[in-house]
């Protein structure tokens, strides 16, 4: 019999278990994201999740690598090269995210039907978590530094039936609102209150 070696994965295990707990609460979608987010700071990986190979990414675009699913939620690790960068879409679940490299800018959008609004963006940097929860979740992401990112995301599906955390991607025209109260940084929004916009604040 042929013994085929597993790939290591340091910190894995001790997300899944983590998660499993938090999900078995049946918590709310952003009460989920909140929650996960506070565990995912306290277990940030390190890059060495990945492979040196899945670490080097693809010169055709973004790739995301399922670490683990199950029916409620999943693990994945997303690899970005300088420059590259996602369509304007938002998610079937709540999503957490944590940064191990790279520069995650995000650009935030309103839905108005025959148009987009854009409302705010987001500088992610290396060792931040966030997490968010539909409605509220349109947004684009692009790696704006100079090296390959690395990302843990978690969303509450199962990746692997679903085949993407993507439910929709946005071909209509972006307007940017006039007014500034609603153009806030992400970093803002983090920190401010309670919704399915707001996400936890920042730890660097």
């Amino acid at each position: 019999m042929k013994t085929v070696a597993s790939i290591r994965r340091p910190g894995l295990a001790e997300l899944v278990s983590g998660i499993a707990e938090i999900t078995a609460r049946r918590p709310g979608l952003q009460e989920a994201a909140d929650a996960v987010a506070v565990l995912l700071r306290e277990r940030l990986p390190t890059e060495d999740l990945l492979t040196e190979q899945e670490r080097a990414g693809s010169p055709d675009g973004y790739v995301s690598h399922v670490l683990h699913a199950q029916d409620d939620f999943s693990i994945a690790a997303v690899v970005w090269r300088p420059g590259q960068e996602t369509v304007i879409h938002d998610h079937v679940s709540w999503c957490t995210f944590g940064i191990l490299s790279g520069i995650e800018y995000e650009t935030l959008y309103r839905d108005e039907g025959d148009h987009l609004v854009e409302i705010g963006h987001a500088e992610n940097r290396p060792g931040e978590v966030s997490g968010f929860a539909p409605p509220g979740d349109i947004h684009q992401v692009r790696n704006t530094s100079a090296v390959t990112g690395v990302s843990v995301h978690v969303y509450g599906a199962d990746l692997r039936k679903l085949g993407s955390s993507i439910r929709r991607t946005y071909d209509i025209p972006v307007r940017r609102s006039a007014d500034p109260c609603l153009n806030p940084s992400r970093s803002a929004g983090r920190a401010a209150g309670s919704g399915s916009r707001a996400r936890p604040p920042r730890t660097a």
